[in-house]
């Protein structure tokens, strides 16, 4: 049995609001599990306004989307990573300010593992100040380019890095900083990524560094103009959390980012990881 989600748009290119589905059916309702993959496609974010999604029904429905990441998250149910600033709930949240920036989850994998397929997240506290999330549609960015360089960028690959992301937000690294950041290996990835039907969508962002076989500062300006491309007025969607809130996002064509908020602010998300199955190529 089919299931056909009653959507509506949020933004131009990107987001809409999924309506008249509950906890219990993500949960437990393979054919909205469906839905919500086809909707994905097409949407690229759906948010779910106080759904009070709890963590064990999230992980649940994550299941239904694909393989979750299962690796401990700072949360006592496996499957959920705890997103926030607060050190004494998340030890390694100072990594978190790097989203901050505009990225893609997963261009700087460990084992050359596919990016994540979806990313769900729910609001359990929310931020006095700062703290939304904007989106933004990497599928109708490429797809405003004109053809000239449409052809231009076929060829061009581009290095990401954990260091990358992290020289964002700590200018001047300690040798230790350094060191564990280097830890994790960079990756090439082609610029476009042209996906298995056929669509393709922009692998840019802050992770995003090196043009290869060009000069740093010419090839960092490509890219900076390239996600200015993406990002500008009227294609992004900001989402303004209230506590419930449950968004979905299709990672293999978007970027996204937090929006600043004060380190000691109560914001807290729960997320859950879908694993990818399909390659950058």
């Amino acid at each position: 049995m089919t299931t056909t989600l009653t959507c509506e748009p949020l933004a131009a290119t990107v987001g809409a609001e999924v309506r008249g589905v509950d906890a219990r059916q993500l949960a437990q309702d393979d054919a909205v599990a469906g839905a919500v993959l086809e909707a994905l496609e097409t949407y690229g974010v759906l948010v779910l306004r106080g759904l009070d999604l709890d963590p064990h029904s999230q992980v649940a429905f994550g299941r239904r989307l694909g393989q979750i990441d299962l690796e401990p998250g700072h949360h006592p149910v496996p499957g959920i990573y705890r997103v926030t600033l607060d050190t004494s709930k998340n030890a390694s949240a100072d990594y978190l300010r790097a989203t901050f920036a505009w990225h893609m989850d997963g261009c700087t994998p460990l084992h050359g593992e596919p990016p994540q397929k979806a990313t769900i997240l729910s609001a359990k506290a929310v931020a006095l100040a700062g703290g939304q999330t904007e989106f933004a549609s990497t599928y109708a960015a490429y797809d405003a380019l004109g053809d000239e360089d449409k052809a231009r960028f076929a060829a061009i690959r581009v290095v990401h890095s954990m260091e990358y992301s992290q020289r964002h937000v700590v200018t001047d690294p300690t040798p230790e900083q350094l060191e564990r950041w280097r830890q994790r290996p960079s990756s090439v990835h082609p610029l476009v990524w042209t996906h298995r039907d056929g669509r393709r969508s922009l692998v840019i962002g802050v992770s995003a560094g090196r043009v290869v076989g060009t000069d740093p500062d010419s090839g960092s300006a490509l890219l900076a103009d390239l996600l200015d491309h993406a990002t500008a007025p009227g294609r992004v969607y900001r989402h303004e959390w209230q506590v419930g809130d449950t968004v979905i996002w299709d990672n293999t064509g978007l970027v996204h980012r937090a929006t600043p908020y004060p380190r000691h602010s109560p914001r807290e998300m729960l997320r859950t990881a879908v694993f990818g199955t399909e390659p950058i190529q």
